[in-house]
Protein backbone atom coordinates (compact mmCIF):
# COMPACT_ATOMS: atom_id res chain seq x y z
CA UNK A 1 0.00 0.00 0.00
CA UNK A 2 1.80 3.09 -1.24
CA UNK A 3 -0.04 5.49 1.02
CA UNK A 4 1.01 3.62 4.17
CA UNK A 5 4.62 3.52 3.02
CA UNK A 6 4.68 7.24 2.28
CA UNK A 7 2.79 8.37 5.36
CA UNK A 8 5.12 6.33 7.58
CA UNK A 9 8.10 7.99 5.89
CA UNK A 10 6.48 11.39 6.45
CA UNK A 11 5.87 10.62 10.12
CA UNK A 12 9.54 9.73 10.44
CA UNK A 13 10.39 13.09 8.86
CA UNK A 14 8.15 14.81 11.40
CA UNK A 15 9.88 13.02 14.24
CA UNK A 16 13.32 13.90 12.90
CA UNK A 17 12.59 17.59 12.30
CA UNK A 18 9.94 18.63 14.83
CA UNK A 19 11.16 17.06 18.06
CA UNK A 20 12.43 20.34 19.57
CA UNK A 21 9.33 22.32 18.58
CA UNK A 22 7.08 19.60 19.99
CA UNK A 23 8.99 19.63 23.25
CA UNK A 24 8.69 23.41 23.46
CA UNK A 25 4.95 23.19 22.78
CA UNK A 26 4.61 20.54 25.48
CA UNK A 27 6.39 22.73 28.03
CA UNK A 28 4.24 25.75 27.17
CA UNK A 29 1.00 23.77 27.46
CA UNK A 30 2.07 22.08 30.69
CA UNK A 31 2.95 25.50 32.16
CA UNK A 32 -0.45 26.87 31.16
CA UNK A 33 -2.41 23.94 32.62
CA UNK A 34 -0.34 23.98 35.80
CA UNK A 35 -1.24 27.68 36.14
CA UNK A 36 -4.94 26.75 35.68
CA UNK A 37 -5.28 28.06 32.14
CA UNK A 38 -6.89 26.35 29.16
CA UNK A 39 -5.91 25.12 25.72
CA UNK A 40 -8.02 26.18 22.71
CA UNK A 41 -7.85 24.46 19.33
CA UNK A 42 -9.09 25.99 16.07
CA UNK A 43 -9.16 24.86 12.47
CA UNK A 44 -11.47 25.58 9.56
CA UNK A 45 -13.15 22.83 7.50
CA UNK A 46 -11.06 19.63 7.51
CA UNK A 47 -8.40 21.32 9.64
CA UNK A 48 -11.04 21.45 12.36
CA UNK A 49 -10.98 17.66 12.61
CA UNK A 50 -7.98 18.03 14.91
CA UNK A 51 -9.93 20.35 17.19
CA UNK A 52 -12.47 17.56 17.53
CA UNK A 53 -9.71 15.01 18.07
CA UNK A 54 -8.31 16.79 21.12
CA UNK A 55 -11.37 17.52 23.25
CA UNK A 56 -13.39 15.16 25.46
CA UNK A 57 -11.13 12.35 24.29
CA UNK A 58 -10.19 9.12 26.05
CA UNK A 59 -6.53 9.46 26.99
CA UNK A 60 -6.63 13.17 26.22
CA UNK A 61 -6.28 16.33 28.26
CA UNK A 62 -9.37 17.67 30.01
CA UNK A 63 -8.78 21.47 29.83
CA UNK A 64 -9.15 21.67 26.04
CA UNK A 65 -11.74 23.89 24.35
CA UNK A 66 -12.45 23.23 20.65
CA UNK A 67 -13.43 26.23 18.56
CA UNK A 68 -16.02 24.92 16.08
CA UNK A 69 -17.85 27.94 14.68
CA UNK A 70 -20.91 27.60 12.44
CA UNK A 71 -19.98 27.60 8.79
CA UNK A 72 -16.45 26.33 9.29
CA UNK A 73 -17.09 22.69 10.13
CA UNK A 74 -17.52 19.83 7.68
CA UNK A 75 -21.23 19.24 8.33
CA UNK A 76 -22.12 22.50 6.51
CA UNK A 77 -24.15 22.04 3.36
CA UNK A 78 -23.19 22.84 0.72
CA UNK A 79 -19.70 21.96 1.85
CA UNK A 80 -18.25 24.35 -0.73
CA UNK A 81 -19.53 27.22 1.44
CA UNK A 82 -16.84 26.45 4.01
CA UNK A 83 -14.10 27.32 1.52
CA UNK A 84 -15.67 30.69 0.88
CA UNK A 85 -16.20 31.45 4.56
CA UNK A 86 -12.67 30.56 5.68
CA UNK A 87 -11.36 33.12 3.17
CA UNK A 88 -13.76 35.87 4.26
CA UNK A 89 -12.10 38.90 5.82
CA UNK A 90 -13.46 39.72 9.25
CA UNK A 91 -14.97 36.34 10.13
CA UNK A 92 -12.05 35.19 12.29
CA UNK A 93 -12.11 38.50 14.16
CA UNK A 94 -15.81 38.03 14.93
CA UNK A 95 -15.23 34.46 16.12
CA UNK A 96 -12.50 35.45 18.55
CA UNK A 97 -14.72 38.28 19.83
CA UNK A 98 -17.19 35.62 20.98
CA UNK A 99 -14.51 33.40 22.51
CA UNK A 100 -13.56 33.42 26.21
CA UNK A 101 -9.88 32.91 25.41
CA UNK A 102 -7.69 35.05 27.67
CA UNK A 103 -4.15 35.88 28.67
CA UNK A 104 -2.27 32.81 29.83
CA UNK A 105 -4.25 30.41 27.65
CA UNK A 106 -2.70 28.51 24.75
CA UNK A 107 -4.23 28.48 21.27
CA UNK A 108 -3.38 25.80 18.72
CA UNK A 109 -4.39 26.85 15.21
CA UNK A 110 -4.35 24.19 12.51
CA UNK A 111 -4.17 25.42 8.92
CA UNK A 112 -2.20 23.46 6.38
CA UNK A 113 -1.72 26.31 3.91
CA UNK A 114 -1.76 28.97 6.63
CA UNK A 115 -3.10 31.52 4.16
CA UNK A 116 -6.81 31.93 4.89
CA UNK A 117 -8.25 34.85 6.79
CA UNK A 118 -10.31 32.97 9.37
CA UNK A 119 -7.36 31.10 10.89
CA UNK A 120 -4.95 34.03 10.81
CA UNK A 121 -7.46 36.55 12.18
CA UNK A 122 -8.45 34.23 14.99
CA UNK A 123 -4.79 33.67 15.87
CA UNK A 124 -4.01 37.40 15.78
CA UNK A 125 -7.04 38.20 17.95
CA UNK A 126 -6.09 35.61 20.55
CA UNK A 127 -2.51 36.80 20.54
CA UNK A 128 -3.66 40.36 21.23
CA UNK A 129 -5.47 39.07 24.32
CA UNK A 130 -2.26 37.54 25.61
CA UNK A 131 -2.75 33.92 24.55
CA UNK A 132 0.25 31.95 23.34
CA UNK A 133 -0.33 30.92 19.71
CA UNK A 134 0.97 27.63 18.35
CA UNK A 135 0.58 27.17 14.59
CA UNK A 136 0.25 23.68 13.16
CA UNK A 137 0.88 24.14 9.46
CA UNK A 138 2.97 23.10 6.48
CA UNK A 139 5.71 25.69 6.19
CA UNK A 140 6.72 24.50 2.72
CA UNK A 141 3.16 24.68 1.44
CA UNK A 142 2.57 28.05 3.07
CA UNK A 143 5.73 29.56 1.62
CA UNK A 144 4.53 28.54 -1.85
CA UNK A 145 1.34 30.67 -1.65
CA UNK A 146 0.40 34.22 -0.73
CA UNK A 147 -1.92 35.24 2.08
CA UNK A 148 -5.52 35.57 0.91
CA UNK A 149 -5.82 39.14 2.21
CA UNK A 150 -3.51 41.96 1.21
CA UNK A 151 -1.14 42.84 4.06
CA UNK A 152 -2.11 39.85 6.20
CA UNK A 153 0.66 37.50 7.39
CA UNK A 154 0.56 33.80 6.81
CA UNK A 155 0.06 31.75 9.96
CA UNK A 156 3.67 30.65 10.33
CA UNK A 157 4.80 34.28 10.13
CA UNK A 158 2.84 35.48 13.17
CA UNK A 159 2.64 32.50 15.54
CA UNK A 160 4.67 32.30 18.75
CA UNK A 161 5.66 28.73 17.88
CA UNK A 162 5.36 26.73 14.66
CA UNK A 163 4.80 22.99 14.35
CA UNK A 164 5.49 21.91 10.77
CA UNK A 165 3.40 18.91 9.69
CA UNK A 166 5.67 18.56 6.63
CA UNK A 167 2.70 18.14 4.29
CA UNK A 168 3.65 18.55 0.62
CA UNK A 169 2.33 21.48 -1.38
CA UNK A 170 -1.35 20.74 -1.93
CA UNK A 171 -1.39 18.26 1.01
CA UNK A 172 -2.02 15.15 -1.11
CA UNK A 173 0.87 12.74 -0.75
CA UNK A 174 1.01 9.98 -3.37
CA UNK A 175 1.91 10.56 -7.02
CA UNK A 176 0.36 8.06 -9.41
CA UNK A 177 1.78 7.58 -12.94
CA UNK A 178 -0.48 9.23 -15.50
CA UNK A 179 -2.36 11.35 -12.94
CA UNK A 180 -1.40 15.00 -12.52
CA UNK A 181 -3.11 15.42 -9.12
CA UNK A 182 -1.59 13.59 -6.18
CA UNK A 183 -3.91 11.55 -3.96
CA UNK A 184 -4.06 10.70 -0.26
CA UNK A 185 -4.17 13.71 2.11
CA UNK A 186 -1.41 13.71 4.69
CA UNK A 187 -2.04 16.54 7.13
CA UNK A 188 -4.70 14.93 9.31
CA UNK A 189 -2.48 11.93 10.01
CA UNK A 190 0.71 13.86 10.75
CA UNK A 191 -1.18 16.59 12.60
CA UNK A 192 -2.97 14.13 14.86
CA UNK A 193 0.31 12.34 15.54
CA UNK A 194 2.04 15.62 16.45
CA UNK A 195 -0.73 16.77 18.76
CA UNK A 196 -1.25 13.43 20.48
CA UNK A 197 2.49 13.11 21.02
CA UNK A 198 2.35 16.52 22.70
CA UNK A 199 -0.64 15.39 24.81
CA UNK A 200 1.37 12.44 26.10
CA UNK A 201 4.39 14.62 26.86
CA UNK A 202 2.21 17.20 28.66
CA UNK A 203 0.68 14.44 30.79
CA UNK A 204 4.18 13.19 31.58
CA UNK A 205 5.35 16.67 32.58
CA UNK A 206 2.30 17.31 34.77
CA UNK A 207 2.66 13.90 36.39
CA UNK A 208 6.21 14.84 37.35
CA UNK A 209 5.18 18.28 38.61
CA UNK A 210 1.84 17.69 40.29
CA UNK A 211 1.29 13.95 40.38
CA UNK A 212 -2.22 14.43 38.99
CA UNK A 213 -2.50 15.36 35.29
CA UNK A 214 -6.04 16.20 34.13
CA UNK A 215 -6.76 13.44 31.61
CA UNK A 216 -9.86 11.56 30.50
CA UNK A 217 -10.47 7.85 30.91
CA UNK A 218 -12.64 6.08 28.35
CA UNK A 219 -16.27 6.32 29.41
CA UNK A 220 -16.68 2.77 28.09
CA UNK A 221 -14.41 1.36 30.78
CA UNK A 222 -15.90 0.43 34.14
CA UNK A 223 -15.25 3.36 36.47
CA UNK A 224 -14.63 5.74 33.58
CA UNK A 225 -17.59 8.00 34.31
CA UNK A 226 -16.59 8.33 37.96
CA UNK A 227 -12.97 9.01 37.06
CA UNK A 228 -13.94 11.72 34.59
CA UNK A 229 -16.56 13.41 36.76
CA UNK A 230 -13.98 14.90 39.12
CA UNK A 231 -12.23 16.73 36.29
CA UNK A 232 -15.44 17.74 34.54
CA UNK A 233 -16.70 19.22 37.80
CA UNK A 234 -13.43 21.09 38.31
CA UNK A 235 -13.47 22.67 34.84
CA UNK A 236 -17.24 23.10 34.50
CA UNK A 237 -18.09 26.66 33.52
CA UNK A 238 -14.83 26.97 31.59
CA UNK A 239 -15.20 24.13 29.12
CA UNK A 240 -17.30 25.61 26.35
CA UNK A 241 -18.82 22.28 25.27
CA UNK A 242 -20.49 21.49 28.62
Amino acid sequence: MRYLEEIIALLQEVQDTQRDAMEQASQVIADAIEADHLVYVFGATHAGILAQELFYRAGGLVPVNPVLPPGLVTDVRPATLTSRLERMAGLGTEIVAESPIEAGDVLIVHSVSGRNAAAVEFALGAQKRGAYVIALTSVGYSRSVKARQEGMPRLFEMADLVLDNRAPIGDALVALPGLAQRVGPSSTVTGAAILNAIVVRVAELLLQRTGDPPIFMSANLDGGDTFNQRWLAYYRGRLTYL
